[in-house]
């Protein structure tokens, strides 16, 4: 502890903004992980000496998954002096954000937004660590066929994040016998939902909106109606992940398979991470909450190898090998993918156990 008091008694700190969803409309219970994620990684950057003798401070903005609000965040982070940008959940401001931080030569390392196209031209200033939503959403695919699914409906809002799952959806099981039919939410109320599955003969539902609502009432709906007793719901976002999910359905929300990028085993590293992150949130920590960490311990292996420069932050993302808390973390270029992407991050398909909520059951493993 005296180490970390002298270094910020002596050195000025090296800056990394952190974009984070805190209030609504954002996704707050998964803002909080991500950010309990990095500044539980901050701190033990500090421990043992901060980036080269100067303590590594977070500067936190919140994002309420608004593109505009998180661009104002990035030029006002950039006018601050960060060396780097961290974070965000959602994947359009994400987007947002990461075509700022390009137009402005601001490395950002992207935590948990998953869209494909997160700047429209390929960038040497973005990298990321989340799986690129084509590969996630294709394993769920998979999963959806080994079940025995070939008439899937999406039940969608108006999203570039959401009209994208939808493709990758129709792309990938159309050759393979599938078909997915749509269902507009802008619409539709949770009981024609109910409705539509029976007139198109569906065997799984899958819901492309936001959290709470209207996921919450699609779920209560479809669960009590006595037509769609054999229905799979499935959420490939991960709402079903945290514990507001659960608080807010109880039995009605097992058995909903989603999307989570954890190993079968967490690294060494992991497991301590997890111990103290449980500490932190009172409850099991999320992937979220991983991919926060890990964020911050490649930012800070790239900061003390090169220094707080932010052209050579950029130029190091090539060169990135870091134990982190799902394995080893490397940077390539993949087809089809504008930035530097962790190319194998694990993915699992999980859900709640109907026999015990508060346990999460691996269905499929890519």
């Amino acid at each position: 502890m005296a180490r970390r008091d002298e270094m910020n008694a002596y050195c000025p700190s090296v800056r990394i903004g952190a974009l984070v969803p805190l209030t609504r409309p954002g996704w707050v219970e998964a803002g909080q992980h991500l950010l309990f994620g990095l500044e539980l990684a901050v701190r033990d950057v500090n421990e043992v000496g901060g980036i080269a003798g100067r303590p590594l401070e977070l500067v936190v903005r919140d994002t309420a998954a608004d593109p505009q609000r998180a661009v104002a965040a990035v030029d006002e982070l950039a006018g601050l002096g960060v060396a780097a940008l961290a974070g965000e959940y959602h994947s359009v401001v994400a987007r947002a954000a990461a075509a700022r931080a390009d137009a402005l030569g601001l490395p950002f390392l992207c935590s948990s937004a998953v869209l494909d196209a997160l700047t429209e031209q390929p960038t040497e200033w973005v990298a990321r660590l989340a799986p690129p939503q084509s590969r996630g959403w294709r394993t769920y695919a998979d999963f959806l066929l080994g079940a025995g699914h070939s008439r899937i409906a999406v039940a969608a809002q108006p999203s570039v994040y959401w009209a994208s799952g939808t493709r990758i959806l129709r792309d990938y099981l159309a050759p393979r016998g599938g078909t997915v039919i749509e269902l507009d939410m802008s619409v539709l109320t949770p009981a024609a939902v109910c409705d539509e599955l029976v007139g198109h003969d569906t065997t799984a539902l899958l819901l492309l909106v936001g959290h709470p609502e209207p996921a919450v009432s699609i779920v209560k709906s479809v669960r009590r109606d006595q037509r769609l007793a054999e229905i799979r719901i499935g959420a490939p976002a991960g709402q079903p992940e945290f514990a507001e999910w659960a608080a807010l359905l109880g039995s009605d929300g097992a058995g909903v398979p989603f999307l989570r990028y954890l190993p079968e085993r967490l690294t060494p590293l992991g497991a301590r991470v997890e111990t103290a992150l449980r500490e932190r949130l009172a409850e099991a920590p999320s992937f979220v909450a991983f991919e926060g960490y890990d964020t911050v311990a490649v930012l800070a292996d790239v900061l003390r190898s090169h220094g707080a420069d932010r052209a050579r932050t950029a130029e190091s993302w090539r060169r990135v090998a870091v134990e982190g808390t799902r394995g080893q973390i490397r940077f390539s270029r993949t087809p089809g993918i504008s930035v530097w992407q962790w190319a194998w991050p694990p993915i699992q398909v999980v859900d709640r156990d109907p026999a015990e909520p508060d346990r999460f059951r691996i269905l499929h493993a890519d």
